[in-house]
Parts: C-alpha cells; sequence; structure tokens
C-alpha cells in the first residue's frame, strides 16, 4: 500500500497525464527546457539516468522549479537512486524490475515506479506492494492491448505506458481507467534540445497538454 507522500504524487502524475521522459547531454539545458515544460503546461520531467548531465540537470531543475514534479528514469541501482534523490528527484523509474532497487526505494519511502511487461514481473510488483507500474516498451509489448490483458488480474494496478507513445496515440492509452499517465518523449526531443528550440518544445508541449485534457473531459 502506498504511504500518502507516494499516492499523492501518483495523483499529480494522473493530474498531469503525460510526464515528459527527458535526455540531457548538457546541465545547461535543464533551466530553459524546465522553463518550456512548465509554461507548456506539463510540469513534470523524468530526467534519463543514462548521461553524465543527468544528476546537475535534476538538481538544477529541482532547485528552480520546486513546483515541478522532478525524478529520475532509467535507474539500475540504489546507488543511482541515492544520487538522484541527493539532487532533488521525487521518483525513481526503472526500465525493469528491479526488487533490489524497488525494495529500497519502499524501505526509504521513495515513489518508485518499476517497468514491467510480462504476468510475472506484473505479479512480482503487486506482491511487493505496488498499485503503479510502468509498462515498457509499450508499443513494442503490444499496447494497451497487452496493458488490459496482463492485468486482467489485477484491477486496482494503474500503467505508465512509455516506450513508443506520441501525439497519434496517447488519447487511446489516456482514456483507458488502467493508465494513470503516459511517459512520452515527442515533445523533448534530443535535437530540439540540443539546437535550443525551447519555443517548439513550449508549443509541442502545450499540445500535449491540451491532448491530456481533451482526453480525460
Amino acid at each position: 500500500m502506498n504511504s500518502e507522500k507516494t499516492e499523492k504524487l501518483f495523483q499529480r502524475f494522473e493530474e498531469i497525464g503525460i510526464i515528459p521522459v527527458v535526455v540531457l547531454n548538457h546541465e545547461r539545458d535543464a533551466k530553459d527546457l524546465g522553463e518550456a515544460l512548465m509554461a507548456g503546461g506539463l510540469p513534470a520531467a523524468e530526467v534519463t539516468f543514462r548521461t553524465d548531465a543527468a544528476e546537475a540537470s535534476i538538481r538544477i531543475m529541482s532547485e528552480n522549479f520546486p513546483e515541478m514534479l522532478v525524478g529520475a528514469g532509467t535507474v539500475l541501482s540504489i546507488e543511482q537512486v541515492d544520487r538522484a534523490v541527493a539532487a532533488g528527484a521525487k521518483f525513481i523509474v526503472a526500465p525493469g524490475f528491479d526488487k533490489e532497487v524497488v525494495e529500497y526505494c519502499l524501505k526509504k519511502d521513495i515513489p518508485v515506479c518499476p517497468g514491467v511487461q510480462t504476468p510475472s514481473e506484473v505479479t512480482a510488483a503487486v506482491k511487493s506492494g505496488l498499485d503503479h507500474v510502468k509498462f515498457f516498451p509499450a508499443e513494442n509489448a503490444g499496447g494497451l492491448k497487452m496493458i488490459k490483458a496482463v492485468g486482467a488480474a489485477f484491477p486496482s494496478l494503474k500503467f505508465m505506458p512509455t516506450g513508443g507513445i506520441n501525439a497519434g496515440n496517447a488519447a487511446e492509452y489516456l482514456a483507458s481507467s488502467r493508465i494513470f499517465c503516459c511517459g512520452g518523449s515527442w515533445m523533448v526531443k534530443k535535437d530540439l534540445i540540443e539546437s535550443g528550440d525551447f519555443a517548439r518544445i513550449e508549443m509541442l508541449t502545450k499540445e500535449a497538454a491540451a491532448l491530456v485534457k481533451a482526453s480525460r473531459s
């Protein structure tokens, strides 16, 4: 069962609807990106922890935008959990179900959303006490039909599909009661960040936020 802290965070995820999945190669881009996401209406970022700039970027975004939900993605170890949280990460997302990482986060009351794909992984997540998981890679693994099939035995479990989610298919996911939010990167593409086109990122973010509103109205 979730703690009050975790429950409130996942409620915010559901309200925001689409969590931008961000790859930052240069910490200098973190503040501008945060401003674009905030102005665009998606006040959240899952900063993938696989670049050298990730830790500093989480710190910069967390300090400059305290109301923003900034977390770490692609977390593979307890050591990375500690570094991410020390930098200001409010949540942890993992690509797969790592029991050690999940149990550590639960013990420390750190909101965690591990990736699942198979019935066995879903069962392991539920047995660990989780009721919110990431479904990854969503489109390659069968999409919404697979989520409904795998989740049928666990009606209280909610999913965050990530991987292959875009402006063309997000609405279908968001309309399902099994989905609490989607993870997506189409509004924060690497080339847009690298070229400094934060105006374009803000525009795409606004479109994504409008898509959430339309899907859930």
